[in-house]
């Protein structure tokens, strides 16, 4: 017979232990999943940045937080066992509702910065975390019977709930975003929820139907939003949301988007059309400060494969080295964009730094720094060690050029040029027309062992008639700026500091 207990609730008999442990080990492991799938699902809208990481895990935090507390409450008034399925089928519903919420919201809004990626994390994400988080302190209280047991009982629960979230977070990040679209797997794991929640409905309560239909409910609306609200782009990676379109100013023109980005512009026609400004300026670069004839070129980032498609076509015979974090990428583009490597474009995938590791000294003519996350370059491709390395494997006045993407205070750009000039003596920075403009848009900084051309390059710009401003007094343009190095490489600190 149960036993009245305070608040009008009944001592319900205790689990199984092995069902109370699967049940916070699933809960947890579920909060964390998601957790790690919200940069990816995000990204199409605000990109990826440690701003973005820093909004999803404050929020669902902060639905942990409020979900232990209201299911410690809850528990101590209402039946446990009654509210468990409840609560498993309501946040499976609410899993699967992140993918309409998210996408509808972000397509949406119009404002950007800090304040989007929270409202876009906690509409999506807080909900499913509070609800799925009230799960521990119920199980909690219908496995506490005796006094004497209350901190053993606790902590090993609280030990399982740990454990089940570390395994979620590695689970996800080292095996599932590899193995299925970032979609799927969030409609999977609320799959795996209510599916739990309907078998605690049918093993421990008098199956009240009212119970499931309310909760039932939940998931119906969230599958119909996933059915109707279309994906944001024609790939998920593990890196980045992927799409082609096509462009309006060129029949056989091609804009490669990643994430909230368009990264890259291909003419399938003619592949030494360049339509983007700082392509032009890498180019040129290249072009005055280099040898004619073949060059053995290395791009960090691969995107759309424009340069080297370019270089492939105006200086044959090169040795192109192509490093690319993402192989989902390498396939999409060869699928939709039709660029193959050969045996004069190598592609090698993997993180850039690690891979220059490998190269020999001495080894390129020129190195293209092109690789970003979201707006920012990631950091460990911008300190000084890192370009000691290019320096490294540059042949003796061999060149670096970088496409680097600022907010018109130039925090960053600045940065990154005071540390390149660190390690190679003439740096040259090239401000985009939106950028000279004070506003957000491309920089090119050009760097050599060797004295560069200003001039050459600033009559290549007034050729092309597009625009752009070369800085003239550098060692003013630099003046106080950070270093970047190994332990201190703010970057998307200094980009976020000068909107």
């Amino acid at each position: 017979m149960s036993e009245p207990v305070k608040g009008g609730a009944s001592r319900c008999e205790p689990l199984p232990g092995w069902l109370a442990i699967v049940l916070v080990v699933v809960t947890s492991a579920s909060v964390l999943v998601l957790e790690i799938l919200a940069g990816r699902l995000l990204a199409p809208y605000v990109g990826v940045s440690l701003q973005t990481y820093t909004g999803i895990i404050g929020t669902v935090l902060a639905g942990i937080a409020a979900g232990a507390w209201t299911g410690g409450w809850c528990a101590d008034r209402f039946d446990a066992r009654r509210l468990l399925p409840v609560l498993l089928l309501v946040g499976g519903g609410l899993a699967m509702a992140v993918i309409p919420v998210v996408r509808v919201l972000g397509r949406n809004g119009t404002d950007g910065g800090i304040g989007r990626i929270v409202v876009l994390a906690g509409c999506g994400f807080l909900p499913v975390a509070a609800v799925l988080s009230a799960v521990p302190p119920a199980v909690v209280k219908l496995q506490l019977r005796d006094l004497d047991a209350t901190g053993r009982t606790v902590g090993r629960l609280s030990a399982y709930s740990t454990a089940g979230a570390i395994g979620g977070t590695f689970f996800t990040g080292f095996v599932l975003v590899a193995w299925a679209a970032v979609s799927t797997l969030i409609v999977v794991v609320g799959a795996v929820l209510c599916a739990g929640g309907l078998v605690l409905w049918l093993l421990l309560t008098r199956r009240r139907v009212i119970d499931v239909a309310a909760a039932s409910s939940v998931v119906a609306l969230a599958l119909v939003g996933v059915a109707l609200v279309d994906p944001a782009c024609g790939l998920q990676s593990a890196y980045y949301c992927v799409s082609v379109v096509a462009a309006t100013d060129r029949p056989q023109g091609r804009v490669l988007v990643m994430d909230d980005l368009r990264h890259s512009y291909v003419d399938l026609a003619d592949p030494t059309y360049l339509a983007f400004w700082y392509t032009r300026r890498l180019v040129d670069a290249i072009d005055l400060h280099s040898p004619a004839g073949p060059l053995r070129i290395a791009y960090l980032g691969g995107g759309g494969f424009t340069l080297p498609r370019a270089m492939r076509a105006e200086r044959p015979g090169s040795t192109q080295t192509v490093f690319e974090i993402d192989p989902a990428l390498v396939g999409f583009v060869r699928d939709e964009l039709g660029f193959v490597p050969g045996d004069d474009v190598d592609v090698v995938v993997g993180d850039a730094r690690m891979g220059l590791r490998g190269i020999a000294d001495d080894r390129f003519d020129v190195v293209v720094g092109d690789a970003f996350g979201s707006r920012a370059v990631p950091w460990h491709l911008t300190t000084e060690e890192f370009i000691a390395e290019i320096d490294r494997v540059l042949r003796p006045g061999g060149l670096y050029v970088a496409n680097v993407i600022d907010e018109p205070g130039q925090r960053f750009l600045r940065a990154e040029a005071a540390t390149v000039a660190a390690v190679l003596p003439h740096v040259m920075v090239v401000l985009g027309p939106q950028a000279a403009a004070g506003r957000l848009g491309n920089s090119v900084i050009v760097a050599s062992g060797r004295p560069l051309d200003p001039a050459a390059v600033q009559q290549a710009m007034d050729d092309d008639g597009d625009g752009g401003l070369i800085v003239g007094d550098l060692a003013a343009f630099l003046a106080g700026a950070t270093r970047l190095t190994d332990d201190f490489a703010p970057v998307d600190q200094l980009i976020a500091a000068g909107r």
